[in-house]
């Protein structure tokens, strides 16, 4: 005999899968997919199932616990009510007086019985007159209550040893001084048994020492915890398969005396999951033997024509969109075909129309002047126009190998103090938050030339974010600021240099005719027009200084009291010249805050010539403030027109002419650039400025942060230095 050659584990699956039909194939999977998924839902069905159960037993029994817990406190309210009733009747009080003691005890021992409770007594100065019921200690509950100096109440007494707790009232006897009726009944199984009739669950009542005796018992944990912890416990005790409430017995005074406990056995939920949990599986092999045989059937059905359009499929995925799909014989293979037909037209339509539109977009894009180039997520260069490669002096034959390539690598751009723009101001980074944007670019090439250019870079679209570059020459920027800065300067510096002309020109002319007065009010127009070209200078070389980003802010301690009173003293004289008033309201003392003092009077400098401007001439303009503990804010508010609407950040833009609510620009109006500096120095000292409208005026509020430490510390430094600098002066 020859021996039969062995076959590799796997060939021999594939080769058994191979003979299998689809039609048993599909119907096996499909009965394996249904099998583990009924099995997964029955087991989260059940688990679910259990834990819904286990939260409405808690409930339950917690609804119990609270409901025994009002019981007990019902009971309360009824013995106080007892005794007060008892303590009024006229039979009592007619036996009291008479001081029959055995026509006491009868009367006593009749209104126990007809009330049901257990016990009752009649006490005069501590002593027990006369009592009815089991043998209780009605002097130590009086003792302990302090039942004497209260008209009526309630107890909770907790005997000595492992007896029932005591719950009672009592009532001072009307016109019988120190004379008490006490009720009480005992907490004992009776009562228990009485409460678990109420509530429809077994419940137990222990007092404390009760409940601390038994620690083998395993709700020994719970009780020592309701008890400590003076608070309800519910839970699921798995040792006793109960759920289990435990709820404290306050005393008056508050204190856990005792613990009321209410159980629900676990064999009721059980008994209901087991019944769920078999009736789950008698349905679940239904369903599985169901759905076998309606899988064998329809598979055998689907199974001929798909095998036909899983090859229309193949050919149409290899690229053959020319070749026709066939219609199936039935309604849903039949729509599937005529669906798969479909998409072949379609795609077919698709594939000329895009060869078509990439053609176009091509030749757009080859035939415009500026150069366009795109970039992915990484800023990797995905395309390169020939006119992009020109001006990036990448020669055709070397335009491919950009393609891939780190954007920062092929552009080059300009290392600003060392560091790539790349890494802190990329425009292509920016466009991705703020929309649009433009960068200027100073390039260096690889043969060695420099150019500028201008990037404009557009949001992502569809990981993809088109970037068009224009050149930009050093010549016609230069000629672009030089306009604009003579514009301006020619604009702004006319009015205050005519003003001072003028002025000079009466000085020159009348000098000997006029009078001090009069020569004052000249050579105060002189400075006032001094000191708005000084401002106008100011914030012209502040401009140029943020704008070239060599605008450094110094870290010193600044007291704003100080800034305050000079930005003040600069612009009193332009508050004079319209009779204006500077009303000053800030806390004191100002703390000190870490920044360059020179810039922060040169922001208040600006907010109080904004407020001069715009404040009707004879008014008043107001500078106050508050202080917290992380930030100081600082405002100037004027009586001006206020603020038009929609006004926003347009406002603290640069060369911005703001025109109030009325419309009409000031007669000094300015370049636009001193609230746009003030937040330009704000922002950088970690603050921020805003615009309010108040009333008819406006409120600048400029807000600084402060911080403890370092006020405290820099504030010792700074008295330090001052006494160094008089020693120094001592010594000289």
């Amino acid at each position: 005999m020859h021996p039969v050659p062995s076959l590799h584990p796997v060939n021999t699956l594939r080769a058994s899968l191979r003979r299998i039909r689809l039609s048993t194939l599909l119907a096996s999977i499909n009965v394996a997919l249904l099998l583990v998924a009924v099995a997964g839902v029955a087991l989260v069905a059940l688990h679910l199932l259990q834990q819904l159960a286990d939260q409405q037993a808690l409930a339950r029994v917690s609804q119990a616990g609270v409901s025994a817990q009002h019981a007990l406190s019902r009971s309360g309210d009824d013995l106080g009510i007892a005794a007060q009733v008892l303590a009024e009747r006229p039979t009592l009080k007619h036996d009291l007086d008479s001081g029959d003691s055995a026509a006491l005890a009868a009367y006593l021992d009749q209104y126990r019985r007809s009330s049901q409770f257990d016990g009752c007594a009649v006490l005069l100065a501590g002593q027990v007159l006369a009592a009815s019921g089991p043998a209780l200690p009605w002097a130590d509950i009086q003792a302990q209550e302090g039942a004497q100096s209260v008209a009526g109440g309630q107890f909770l007494y907790t005997q000595p040893g492992k007896l029932p707790l005591l719950l009672g009232g009592w009532a001072a006897v009307p016109g019988e001084a120190g004379a008490l009726v006490l009720t009480a009944d005992q907490l004992d199984a009776r009562f228990a048994q009485q409460i678990s009739a109420q509530v429809e669950l077994p419940v137990a009542i222990l007092s404390r020492p009760a409940a601390l005796a038994a620690t083998s018992d395993p709700r020994y944990a719970l009780r020592q915890r309701a008890l400590s912890n003076n608070r309800a416990i519910v839970a699921y005790l798995s040792t006793a398969a109960v759920y289990l409430d435990i709820e404290p017995i306050r005393a008056p005074s508050g204190e856990a005396v005792g613990v009321l406990e209410t159980t629900l056995p676990a064999t009721d939920t059980a008994n209901t999951l087991r019944q769920f949990t078999e009736t789950l599986i008698v349905l679940a092999v239904c369903v599985i033997a169901l759905a076998a045989a309606i899988s064998f059937f329809i598979g055998r059905r689907l199974g001929r024509p798909l095998r036909t359009l899983t090859i229309a499929a193949a050919r149409i995925g290899g690229g053959d969109l020319a070749t026709p799909v066939r219609s199936a014989p039935s309604a849903e293979i039949g729509t599937l075909a005529a669906t798969l037909e479909e998409m072949r037209a379609r795609l077919l339509r698709l594939t000329g129309d895009l060869r078509r539109q990439q053609a176009e977009a091509e030749a757009i894009l080859t035939g415009i002047v500026e150069g366009v180039f795109t970039v992915d997520r990484e800023r990797r260069i995905r395309y390169l126009n020939p006119q992009a490669a020109a001006l990036l002096g990448v020669a055709p034959e070397q335009a491919s190998g950009a393609i891939g390539r780190f954007c920062g690598d092929v552009l080059n751009p300009q290392r600003r103090d060392g560091v790539r723009p790349c890494e802190e101001h990329c425009p292509i980074v920016h466009a991705r938050f703020r929309g649009a944007t433009q960068a200027t670019e100073h390039l260096t090439l690889a043969n060695g030339q420099r150019r500028t250019i201008v990037i404009t870079s557009a949001a992502p679209a569809e990981e993809q974010q088109v970037q068009v570059m224009r050149d930009e020459s050093a010549i016609e920027t230069t000629r672009r600021l030089r306009d604009t800065v003579l514009a301006n300067i020619s604009h702004e510096f006319k009015t205050p240099l005519a003003a001072q002309q003028a002025s000079i020109e009466l000085l020159l002319e009348q000098l000997p005719q006029l009078s001090l007065e009069q020569a004052s009010d000249l050579v105060l127009a002189l400075q006032r027009g001094t000191l708005r070209l000084t401002q106008l200078i100011d914030n012209l070389l502040e401009s140029v200084r943020i704008e070239s980003g060599k605008d450094t802010i110094r870290r010193q301690p600044v007291a704003l009291d100080e800034v305050i009173e000079e930005a003040l003293d600069m612009t009193r004289p332009l508050m004079r010249l319209r009779s204006q008033e500077a009303i000053i309201s800030l806390p004191y003392p100002l703390p000190l805050v870490r920044g360059d003092a020179p810039r922060l009077t040169q922001v208040f400098v600006n907010l109080l010539a904004n407020a001069n401007k715009f404040a009707p001439a004879g008014s008043t303009i107001s500078l106050g403030g508050m202080v917290d503990e992380r930030q100081v804010t600082l405002w100037v508010e004027d009586e001006g027109p206020g603020l038009p609407q929609g006004a926003g950040a347009a406002l603290f833009a640069r060369f911005e002419r703001f025109a109030r609510a009325t419309g009409e620009e000031p007669e000094q109006s300015g370049m636009g650039l001193g609230l746009w500096i003030a937040k330009s120095i704000i922002e950088r000292h970690g603050g921020q400025i805003a615009a309010e409208r108040q009333g008819t005026g406006t409120r600048l509020c400029v807000t600084l942060p402060v911080s403890q430490a370092i006020e405290v510390v820099e504030m010792v430094e700074v008295v330090e230095a001052e006494e160094r600098v008089g020693n120094e002066d001592t010594g000289r």
